[in-house]
């Protein structure tokens, strides 16, 4: 298979997974797609898990995931992609700590698991079944690598520092009207 170039073609199927399932739900966020509860149905859940203002985040979560993941599907910009997803799902990291590691126990299993992919995309390069070789890697050289991940780092340490945390639930014993049937 040496005419198929392997490690291309690797990169290849890594790009278009992930990529495409971090573009699903970033138009979830940004427009109700596949289920999502749009930019205003989001926006409410970011306030409600302590990032201000809502829209905003909402709009920066969802271009991370979204524009993120099709630069990456595409092999376009791919260390800015790259940096701008990890970025993203750093946030959302930061959401399922409290819940541990596991997925199905609500924990941040699977938003590390695309931040690290789309990371090493970024770092690693597109391979050349990419729009970013088509276009003689202008938008992929180590400066551009460099730049996006310094920015994205600092963005993502600035929003995750900057969110209140919501406070659990303060459980109370039942008053006598509420356990009677």
């Amino acid at each position: 298979m040496p005419c198929l170039h392997r490690k291309d073609l690797g990169l290849l199927a890594l790009r278009l997974g992930t990529g495409g399932v971090l573009f699903a739900h970033g138009t979830q966020k940004l427009f109700g797609w596949f289920g999502g509860g749009g930019l205003e149905g989001t926006a409410k859940g970011m306030e409600h898990m302590g990032f201000n203002p809502g829209k905003v985040s909402a709009v920066a979560a969802g271009l991370g995931e979204a524009g993120g993941g099709a630069l990456l599907a595409l092999g376009l910009a791919t260390p800015a992609a790259g940096a701008a997803a990890a970025g993203a799902m750093a946030g959302a990291v930061a959401v399922h700590v409290p819940s541990g590691f596991f997925n199905h126990q609500g924990g941040y299993e699977y938003p590390a698991f695309l931040g690290f992919v789309a990371a090493g995309l970024g770092l690693a390069g597109p391979g050349r079944y990419s729009l970013d070789h088509v276009t003689g890697h202008r938008l992929n050289r180590s400066v551009t690598v460099l730049l996006a991940f310094a920015a994205s780092t600092a963005a993502a340490t600035v929003v995750v520092a900057r969110r209140a945390v919501p406070e659990p639930p303060v459980s109370r014993p039942a008053s006598p009207l509420e356990t009677e049937h």
